[in-house]
């Protein structure tokens, strides 16, 4: 299958940073991004304890600490979680400099962006990285690389702890190097170490092809999933699936968040305990909710959803607890309702506020005596059943406003688990775009050149309203827009809608065309109330206040808001904090 973010090569090529190709052996070493521009990325703030590289924050590690942490992990969990753990942690750190190349250097030569993430690698510590040769063509598909790491700190410190052994242990830097490439090139690239100096060698070496080259990669794969770790039992059918694997059969997640709610959510499914899902809409509630159901001694009985804002309320007892004929006018037959037919399995509620409060009672006498009655029925039925409730809105909010019965919210409350919005996971996009462009492509019998990169970037930024639900429709209607053989551009995506723009886009002056139109209207209201003239340095200290302001303090999101890295925004913010003029109000922090 081609690679699904290649830009192709007759789709506006100008505006598509990366060339679909590249070989390492045709690289010159002043190619930027150099080592130098990747160094100067790098940001200390020792006065305030803070260490940035471009605008994520990093710190430093004693070797010997992360050894030890590492050990009492895998004592704790195992080698095999512990793998799966570290490469996961390693994948999202290799996703993020993924990102950080494409923001800073969109226009480098595809080449010279691979080997930056050889140059990150090593600049961040953990070990030397030599390529020994890589080369890739995103039209096709097709990727090959193979490296060196020297004084690899993860092995050694497993050799300290354990000795030689006879399996590959550099877990985390294998995690990243999957993150990164994955990253730029869009489709999921395996890396396998096959020498390792936890194994004897003098070095290590990693060789990496995509997951279509390499054929068998589910074992490879469960490493990058959470809820797919060896030793688990087969997980439930799902709208998200990973590539490589069977196609709808699991949950897509590297993220930190995304991982703590599936730990949640393993942790929680051999219990019987009642489990309240919430979440905004499209997050994926219901298909988190038969993840559990699979992961449960109940995997063997039927899942039963309803969505109780779909049900008039006159009808949700009927639906809840079945009907006995007779009962009312058209009930000609006796029914069962959706927990006789959960028995023994599991009911997922979706929407559990939009029950009445009547409706609540009788479901709150459900779960407290577990047994039911049919409308217009005589007798008590026994019910065996698990509750999954989910949510939309903040339930407390609902109790305090009186909406809620508050000891059905005792009652559900037992174990909750907060799903994160897909901005809140940016680095799981690639993977699920990847797994939802395969799905459809094998649905519609279609192979496209896959999406552009302009569409791409676009994607990683944009908000998500509607969340993975909105991604999946965004992919399947790209598609279905897009002629066969012709990439996925940003008309197909956003068809009669608003495009969104691309926060970092430079307008035909050479500035930031979004970045700062947001405050701008509060700034130019100042400068109209001013008596007297105005100061560049006053215009920069009141623009920063007020895009702290609006961001409650929070300096990424403040930074984002007026198109600088958080260590330019931190930088600015101390400047004027040190100079105060006369033309800006005190910041955030000098008020606090």
């Amino acid at each position: 299958m081609t690679h699904p973010f290649s830009a192709h090569p007759d789709v506006h090529a100008a505006t598509t940073p990366y060339h679909p190709r590249g070989d390492s052996r045709q690289l010159s070493d002043s190619s930027s991004p150099t080592p130098a521009e990747l160094a100067d990325c790098l940001f200390f703030s020792p006065e305030d304890g803070r260490i940035w590289l471009n605008d994520q924050r990093m710190v430093l590690l004693h070797g010997s600490s992360f050894g030890a942490l590492r050990a009492e992990i895998i004592e704790r969990l195992g080698l095999e979680q512990a793998r799966g753990l570290f490469t996961r942690t390693g994948f999202a750190s290799g996703a993020r400099d993924a990102r950080l190349i494409r923001e800073r250097w969109p226009q480098a030569d595809a080449a010279a962006v691979f080997r930056a993430g050889t140059h990150l690698h090593t600049l961040e510590g953990m070990t030397k990285v030599e390529p020994v040769h890589f080369k890739f063509d995103a039209d096709s598909g097709f990727y090959e690389g193979e490296f060196l790491w020297h004084h690899s700190c993860e092995a050694d410190e497993h050799v300290n702890a354990y000795g030689i052994g006879q399996d590959p242990v550099c877990w985390t830097e294998t995690g990243y190097a999957m993150g990164f490439v994955s990253g730029l090139f869009g489709q999921m690239v395996i890396f396998r170490e096959v020498e390792c100096r936890g194994m004897g060698h003098g070095s290590c070496r990693v060789v990496g092809k995509t997951a279509a080259q390499w054929g068998d990669v589910e074992q490879d794969l469960r490493y990058l999933n959470v809820s797919q770790m060896p030793g688990t039992p087969p997980l439930a059918s799902t709208p998200d699936s990973l590539p490589g694997s069977n196609a709808r059969d699991t949950l897509i997640g590297a993220s930190a968040t995304f991982n703590a709610a599936t730990q949640a959510l393993a942790r929680v499914a051999s219990t019987p305990a009642t489990v309240l899902i919430s979440g905004e809409s499209g997050v994926g509630k219901e298909m988190f909710a038969r993840q559990l159901h699979q992961l449960s001694p109940r995997r063997d009985g039927a899942f039963v959803a309803l969505n109780c804002a779909a049900i008039p309320d006159n009808l949700i007892e009927s639906e809840l607890f079945g009907v006995e004929r007779g009962a009312y006018t058209g009930a000609t037959h006796a029914r069962p309702g959706r927990f006789e037919r959960a028995q023994g399995g599991t009911l997922f509620l979706d929407e559990i506020t939009s029950l009445s409060l009547a409706g609540q009672s009788k479901l709150l006498r459900a779960l407290q005596e577990r047994e039911i009655e049919r409308v217009g029925g005589v007798r008590a039925i026994q019910v065996d059943v698990r509750v999954v409730a989910a949510t939309n809105i903040d339930l407390r909010k609902a109790v305090a406003d009186g909406t809620f019965r508050e000891d059905l919210f005792y009652r559900l409350n037992v174990y909750p688990i907060a799903l994160p919005p897909l901005r809140e996971r940016r680095d799981d996009i690639p993977l699920l775009i990847n797994a939802f462009l395969m799905r459809f492509c094998q649905d519609y019998g279609r192979t496209p050149a896959g999406l552009t990169m302009r569409a791409l970037k676009v994607l990683l930024r944009y908000d998500f309203a509607g969340n993975v639900r909105e991604l999946q429709n965004l992919i399947e209607r790209g598609l279905i827009a897009s002629d066969e053989g012709q990439a996925i551009d940003l008309v197909h995506l956003f068809r009669n809608e608003p495009m969104p723009a691309d926060p970092y886009s430079l307008d035909g002056q050479g500035s930031l065309s979004n970045a700062t139109a947001v405050v701008r209207p509060a700034l130019l209201d100042t400068l109209g109330q001013l008596d007297q003239g105005f100061s560049i340095d006053g215009l920069e200290a009141r623009l920063i206040n007020e895009a702290l302001q609006r961001n409650a303090g929070n300096l990424a999101a403040a930074a984002r808001l007026v198109g600088l890295s958080r260590a330019q925004f931190a930088y600015r913010l101390k400047k004027h904090q040190r100079q105060p003029t006369e033309a800006r109000e005190p910041s955030i922090e000098e008020k606090s």
